[in-house]
Formats: structure tokens, C-alpha cells, sequence
């Protein structure tokens, strides 16, 4: 099959039954997705697909020929860190780092969806998406911390929220 990860046109061959999380970790070495529960109930292996957050465990890899993965190897490098990857740093947003990389690539994807408007279950209103705690919380509810660093979580997605924030008023 052929896949686009990390900017990288791949040709690489799997069983029908291999999960994208197996393929990338397996067949590519890419091993920032982690495998928790293998039942996408922990969001551990959350990588982006043509832009959109996806638990990789539970999507197999045949259903992405042609496809964009961006796993966190791609939002970033440990010379170039991404504003998130820097902000997670900063406000110690991790304890063990397990799921970590699941929660950058989710954060990465919600701050895009509320850049396009998208709403969720609990914002007030439907035609400008105000990003508080509480909206943050709801948005990544799908990506567990056993380690429970939640509030520092929050704390780094709302800062390059804000920054993002100011930037586009700047303009």
C-alpha cells in the first residue's frame, strides 16, 4: 500500500489486518503512538489523518492508501519543537510521557477544529467558539492521563490557544 507519513511518500507492505498503529510502530519505527488500551478508549495512539484526530488502533491500515498520516515525529523535531510540543514542556504537561504523544496530536487537531468553528457538546455558542477550560476539557475528553496531569494539560493547550489567539487579532 501507499501511505504519506510525516511528509513522506511510503510504499510499504502489511497484512489487511494490520492496524495503522501497527503499521506506523511495526513496519515504519515510528513508536511516538503508543498502544494503551487497543481498544481506542484511551487515546494513546492518536495520530492525524488528512488533518483529523483518529485513535490508530482502531483503523486499519488499508483503509489509509493514499492517505496523510502525521504521527508526532511529524509535528516536530527536538531541535525545532512545535508550539505545542514546547508548551507541554514548559508547563511539565506530562508525568510519565506515556501518553503524551497522543495528547499533542489530539491538542494539535482541536486547536484546528475550533480555528474552522466547530462546536462541541458544551459550547455556548454555536457561532463563535469561545476556548475555555471547560471547552478544552470536553475536546480532549477522548485522551486518558493515568498520571492524572490534567490541569498542566490544560495549561499548555490554552497557552498556545491564547498565542494563536493573539496572533490572528494582530493580523
Amino acid at each position: 500500500m501507499r501511505i504519506t507519513v510525516n511528509g513522506e511518500a511510503r510504499e510499504v507492505e502489511a497484512d489487511v489486518r494490520t492496524t495503522l498503529l501497527d503499521l506506523l510502530r511495526e513496519h515504519l519505527g515510528l513508536t511516538g503512538a503508543k498502544k494503551g488500551c487497543d481498544h481506542g478508549q484511551c487515546g494513546a495512539c492518536t495520530v492525524l489523518v488528512d488533518g483529523r484526530r483518529i485513535n490508530a488502533c482502531l483503523s486499519l491500515a488499508v483503509m489509509h492508501e493514499g492517505d496523510e498520516v502525521v504521527t508526532i515525529e511529524g509535528l516536530g523535531t527536538p531541535d525545532r519543537l512545535s508550539p505545542l510540543q514546547a508548551a507541554f514542556l514548559h508547563h511539565d504537561g506530562f508525568q510519565c510521557g506515556y501518553c503524551t504523544p497522543g495528547q499533542i496530536c489530539s491538542a494539535t487537531a482541536m486547536l484546528d477544529e475550533v480555528a474552522k468553528g466547530w462546536a462541541s457538546h458544551v459550547s455556548d455558542d454555536l457561532d463563535h467558539v469561545a476556548l475555555d477550560d471547560m471547552e478544552i476539557r470536553e475536546r480532549m475528553s477522548g485522551n486518558i492521563c493515568r498520571c492524572s496531569a490534567y490541569p498542566t494539560i490544560v495549561a499548555a493547550i490554552r497557552e498556545v490557544a491564547d498565542a494563536e489567539r493573539l496572533a490572528e487579532a494582530a493580523e
